[in-house]
């Protein structure tokens, strides 16, 4: 989380209002709490240690990476037994000491790194795009590296994610304001709080991120990218009807801006459709996704990510509108079956997305069982399976 709020009450301050200490910038809502923490609250102690590591901002980033990245290593602990990372060629960091981590596509004996070898990898490639004044595609495929494996080319996911998220944002947190790798990195610990379900301090990110996008003037593109994140944070804090209202006017921007064809556009249509399903407006959601899926498929390809995930919602629209036809249960379940290989395939078992679209095609197998008439332990396991999902 951004430092946006006061150190001692919690009070929200934004971006600007409030009071700073003068030595360490730590934020406050006013004398009172900064007179208290000082007396009481152990900032004497700390406000040098603070100013040291270049400020509350980054002290504050420094300590959030830390603990992320220990999270992170615990959790694929056992996936990472007995491996090496494939950067450094060590199984324990040299210099952290911190142990493997995964969540990405790779499987076998592929793919364990530690995070630090890959920010640090990140950071070179973006710094190297920046000195030789490469172009805006490859400044942006090597950007990627924040998030994406370099090995399998699929996004990190869960508490990794996460862990580079703030690696990322602890690396261009001192960059000038203005400065687009400082909000781009911003947006990147967003999403990464995101993904590891951390949703209310992604919502601090997400606001202070498109405030910033704000202030300075920035471009149509990148206003609408920034409200787009924000809507994807209240869609998991189950605000559904403001996501819906972001969502439908990012859509609408994003496709007049680029036209249909366009990666941006066809994001914003999946996210709009996922938004139309939670409100079950399946109508509109079918109809979108219908025409998206083959733009989807012609630009991206049948096995992408965002294709999958337009697939995923569509399929969701048709066995979860109380009005469908046995006809469009089948095809739910024709199409998630589909969806399911190419996803194992693609993104591997314990991938996120590959869970959802299995828990999709149990549930709708279960939900077809019941309209053809079968006996009562299908309606019982489609129940089940619906409060699972």
């Amino acid at each position: 989380m951004l430092l946006t709020q006061c150190f001692v009450c919690a009070t929200e301050l934004g971006l600007s209002s409030g009071k700073k200490c003068g030595r360490c910038s730590t934020r406050y809502c006013g004398p009172a709490c900064q007179v208290q923490h000082w007396k009481e609250g152990g900032h004497d102690k700390l406000c040098r240690k603070i100013k040291k590591a270049g400020g509350a901002e980054q002290y504050h980033a420094n300590k959030k990476y830390a603990e992320s990245v220990t999270i992170a290593a615990e959790a694929c602990a056992e996936d990472t037994k007995g491996q090496t990372c494939y950067i450094c060629t060590q199984a324990l960091h040299w210099k952290t000491k911190e142990g493997l981590v995964r969540m990405c596509a790779c499987r076998g004996t592929a793919g364990f790194a530690h995070v630090s070898c890959l920010a640090e990898q990140a950071k070179i490639l973006v710094a190297e795009a920046k000195e030789n004044n490469l172009d805006r595609k490859v400044t942006n495929e090597r950007w990627s590296r924040w998030y994406d494996c370099s090995l399998c080319e699929q996004e990190y996911h869960g508490v990794v994610l996460c862990a580079l998220g703030w690696a990322c944002w602890k690396t261009y947190v001192g960059q000038p304001e203005r400065d687009p790798a400082r909000y781009l990195a911003m947006q990147g610990l967003g999403h990464g709080l995101s993904q590891a379900n951390f949703h209310d301090d992604a919502l601090f990110v997400a606001r202070a991120h498109l405030s910033t996008m704000q202030r300075f003037g920035a471009s149509g593109e990148a206003l609408l990218a920034a409200q787009s994140n924000l809507s994807s944070v209240y869609y998991s804090l189950g605000r559904d009807d403001e996501a819906l209202v972001i969502d439908r006017e990012v859509y609408s921007g994003t496709l007049r801006l680029n036209g249909e064809d366009h990666r941006d556009t066809i994001l914003s249509a999946t996210n709009f459709v996922r938004s139309l399903n939670s409100l079950q407006h399946f109508e509109e959601a079918k109809s979108l996704s219908r025409k998206m899926m083959l733009v989807a498929r012609r630009v991206l390809g049948e096995s992408n990510e965002l294709t999958l995930k337009i697939r995923w919602h569509y399929a969701t629209a048709l066995y979860l509108d109380p009005a469908a036809l046995l006809g469009d249960l089948r095809e739910a379940v024709t199409t998630l079956e589909d969806m399911e290989r190419i996803a194992r395939r693609v993104l591997g078992g314990a991938h996120p997305l590959t869970e959802k679209i299995e828990g999709a095609l149990r549930t709708s197998r279960g939900v077809l069982a019941v309209r053809e008439g079968d006996d009562v332990s299908a309606v019982c396991a489609t129940l089940d399976a619906m409060k699972a999902a």
